[in-house]
C-alpha cells in the first residue's frame, strides 16, 4: 500500500512539473509584415531576458524574383542597444526568390520595459509590366512593427526597497575587482571580426543605390538637355552634337553597338545585321542621324519644327526601346562622357 502511495504521488509531482511555465522554453517573439512581393520576418529570443543576457534579433526578407530589396544600413534604428555581433547573408532559393536577412546579438542596457523599434525596408520593383517605386519616390517603403519586450531583473520581485543593512562589524577588505581590459579587449575584437560584413553590406547597398537601367539614364540625360535655356542660332549644332551623342550612347548601353566610335554611314550599316533593332526603328534612326549630320557638318539651319522632329524621335526611340534595357551604374554627379565638348556645349540650353 505505501509503494502505490508513493507511485501516486511521484506521477502527481511529475504533471504538476508539466504543467509548471519555464521561461527557457518560450517561443521568441515573431512579427511578419507583407508589401506586395515582399515579405519582411523579425524575430527575437529569447523574449523575457535575464539583464545582462544578449537577445538575438533576426530580420529576414523574401522577395520575388526581379524585385531589389535594400536592407538597412548596420545598426539602424538599434542605437539604444550595444550591439555584440552582426551577420549578414543573401541567397536565392530554387524558386528564384531573394532571401535576405541580418542578425544582430543585442546588449540591453538595464532591466524593465524594452523595445526593437520599427525598421525600414525599401525595394524597387522590376518585375515586368510593374511600377518600380511609388510616384514620386524611389522605392516602396516597409516600416516593421515594434517588438516589445522585457528585461527581468535578477532581484526577487518582493524585496524590499530599501537596501540598507544594519551597521554591524565590518568585514575583512576585499581583493580589488578583476580587471575589465579583457573584456573591453574581446568587445573590440568581436567589432574588428563584424567590421568586413558590415563595410561589404554598406558599399553593396551604394552600388545597388547606382544602379539604373539604360533607359533611365538616357532618359535623364535628354531631359537635363531639354532643361536647359533657349538655344540662340549659332549653337543649334552644339545642342544636336549633344542630342546624337546621347542617342549613340545608349544605343551602345542598351544594344552593345560600337556607335560612338563609328561614322553615320558605318553605324547604319551595322544597324542592319543587329537582330535585335526592328526595321521601323533603323529607319527612325536613319532619318535622325542624317538630320544631325546635316546640321553638325553641312551648316544646315534647322526650323523650329525640324527642331522638335528631332527631340520627338529621340523621345519615341528611348520609349519604344525601353523594355528589358539592361542595369549599368551610374552616378549622376560624376561627368557622363568623355567627349570633348566646347565652351558653348557646356551653357544649359532648351528648346
Amino acid at each position: 500500500m505505501n509503494r502505490i502511495t508513493f507511485l501516486l504521488a511521484l506521477v502527481a509531482l511529475i504533471a504538476i512539473g508539466s504543467l509548471t511555465p519555464r521561461s527557457g522554453w518560450a517561443q521568441p517573439i515573431e512579427k511578419v509584415s507583407q508589401s506586395g512581393p515582399v515579405s519582411v520576418a523579425l524575430s527575437l529570443d529569447p523574449p523575457e531576458p535575464l539583464i545582462g543576457d544578449p537577445v538575438t534579433l533576426r530580420i529576414e526578407v523574401q522577395a520575388e524574383q526581379d524585385v531589389e530589396v535594400l536592407m538597412p544600413e548596420f545598426g539602424e534604428a538599434l542605437d539604444r542597444f550595444a550591439i555584440v555581433d552582426f551577420v549578414p547573408r543573401e541567397a536565392i532559393d530554387d524558386a528564384g526568390k531573394t532571401i535576405l536577412s541580418q542578425q544582430y546579438r543585442l546588449q540591453p542596457a538595464g532591466s524593465g520595459k524594452q523595445a526593437i523599434p520599427p525598421i525600414l525596408i525599401e525595394y524597387v520593383d522590376n518585375r515586368p509590366d510593374q511600377r518600380q517605386a511609388p510616384e514620386g519616390y524611389d522605392a516602396y517603403e516597409i516600416l516593421t512593427d515594434a517588438i516589445p519586450f522585457t528585461v527581468q531583473s535578477v532581484l526577487p520581485d518582493d524585496v524590499a526597497a530599501d537596501l540598507n543593512p544594519p551597521l554591524g562589524r565590518l568585514e575583512p577588505r576585499q581583493p580589488p575587482a578583476p580587471a575589465r581590459w579583457p573584456w573591453v579587449l574581446a568587445l573590440v575584437a568581436v567589432c574588428a571580426a563584424a567590421s568586413p560584413f558590415a563595410w561589404r553590406a554598406y558599399t553593396d547597398w551604394q552600388r545597388r543605390r547606382r544602379r539604373k537601367s539604360a533607359y533611365e539614364v538616357a532618359r535623364w540625360r535628354l531631359d537635363q538637355l531639354l532643361r536647359q535655356p533657349r538655344i540662340s542660332a549659332d549653337e543649334i549644332d552644339t545642342f544636336y552634337v549633344d542630342l546624337s551623342n546621347l542617342v549613340r550612347h545608349y544605343l551602345e548601353d542598351r544594344f552593345e553597338l560600337r556607335a560612338p566610335e563609328l561614322t553615320t554611314e558605318e553605324f547604319l550599316n551595322s544597324l542592319q545585321a543587329s537582330p535585335d533593332m526592328t526595321r521601323d526603328h533603323q529607319s527612325l534612326l536613319r532619318e535622325f542621324l542624317r538630320q544631325a549630320d546635316l546640321v553638325k557638318f553641312a551648316g544646315a539651319v534647322p526650323s523650329d519644327a525640324d527642331i522638335q522632329r528631332s527631340i520627338d524621335a529621340a523621345s519615341q526611340f528611348l520609349e519604344e526601346t525601353r523594355e528589358n534595357a539592361p542595369l549599368m551604374e551610374f552616378d549622376q554627379d560624376e561627368p557622363q562622357h568623355s567627349e570633348p565638348q566646347t565652351p558653348a556645349a557646356t551653357e544649359v540650353r532648351n528648346v
